[in-house]
């Protein structure tokens, strides 16, 4: 049994050290959240954590902001929008 153990410990702490940028979402400066505010409210929707997620991909090749559980009227609901806050989803959460 332990000669499992130590190379599976090995191995996870490996994959820390080698990807610890996987997530890439980062806090909304003060500029950029009083423009995502406007665009959360234009939305008809108030509220929500919001964070900018860096990760380049083909769908978002700049990165995309996001607001997670804003209210829109009675439910909650997940905000996509792009780096000129143009939104790009809505979707119930």
């Amino acid at each position: 049994m332990r000669s499992v153990i130590a190379p599976t410990a090995v191995l996870l702490v490996a994959a820390g050290l080698a990807f610890p940028a996987l997530g890439k979402d980062r806090p909304v400066t003060d500029q950029e959240r009083v423009t995502l505010e406007a665009a959360v409210k234009a939305a008809g929707c108030t509220g929500g954590k919001m964070e900018f997620d860096d990760d380049k991909d083909a769908t978002h090749p700049a990165g995309k902001f996001e607001v997670d559980d804003a209210m829109c009227g009675n439910q909650k609901h997940d905000l996509v929008f792009d780096p000129d806050f143009k939104m790009l989803s809505k979707k119930p959460d």
